[in-house]
């Protein structure tokens, strides 16, 4: 049986799978750093996955969760640029056996909504150094703001939310960081509604249709506050 933990952030994921037009903004923010041989750490249920496969020639799927990879094998296994869904387990004591043949193998790994979900980031970051080719590059997205963390992060399995200098520090300490910013700043407000003032452990599809329908008004707003706020923060390493 799966844990609430799981149901919860199922759920959720199951939701944002439907707001194509968020997906796909995440995306292009992210879209200018990715590039060559592609790894996605924590694929889930693929909601950036079908992105990357549509838009780059040699992409691998991860993620540990038996179930999840079987949903991504379904959806995914068949098209050209997918070149494998493995096991990758960033928090393994054991990463070094069992993902040794894929160590310098990958140009980028591209992690959303991943690292916050590892007690070790710092090791978690060291395994996916391990995985990228020299001068590859590692597009990580993370929840921002610790004042934010609410039920939401709890139900999610979130150990913690990020600011800008906090994941720079995490980052600088092994790599050099090329691009830092925060994203979406328009989702600031219903989080803290629904998670905190309202006490929700999952963001329900017609929320979701809500937001997805006010993305343009969402990236406009992106750009007035500078991306000097938002309800995550992005980075870049190389």
């Amino acid at each position: 049986m799966a844990s609430s933990i799981e149901h919860e952030a199922y759920n959720t994921l199951h939701a944002i799978r439907h707001a194509d037009a968020f997906n796909a903004w995440m995306f292009d923010t992210l879209r200018p750093f990715i590039k060559g041989r592609v790894l996605e750490a924590g694929s889930g249920i693929g909601n950036i996955s079908a992105f990357l496969l549509e838009s780059y020639n040699e992409v691998w799927l991860s993620d540990f969760n038996d179930d999840y990879r079987r949903m991504l094998g379904h959806k995914f296994s068949s098209l050209p640029a997918c070149k494998g869904i493995l096991r990758i387990d960033l928090a393994s004591e054991r990463f070094d056996e069992e993902c040794a043949p894929f160590f310098k193998s990958f140009d980028t790994i591209v992690a959303t909504n991943v690292i916050e979900h590892i007690r070790d980031d710092a090791q978690a970051i060291r395994n996916c150094r391990k995985l990228l080719k020299d001068g590859g590059q590692l597009v990580i997205l993370v929840p921002a703001f610790r004042l934010l963390f609410n039920n939401l992060d709890r139900a999610f399995g979130h150990y913690r939310r990020y600011t800008k200098p906090r994941l720079l520090s995490l980052l600088n300490s092994q790599a050099t960081v090329v691009h830092c910013r925060y994203f979406n700043c328009a989702g600031i407000a219903g989080w803290f509604f629904s998670g905190t003032i309202l006490r929700k452990k999952t963001i329900s599809p017609r929320d979701m249709r809500v937001f997805n329908a006010l993305v343009p008004v969402f990236k406009v707003i992106d750009k007035l506050v500078l991306h000097q706020v938002g309800l995550s923060v992005i980075a870049v390493t190389r």
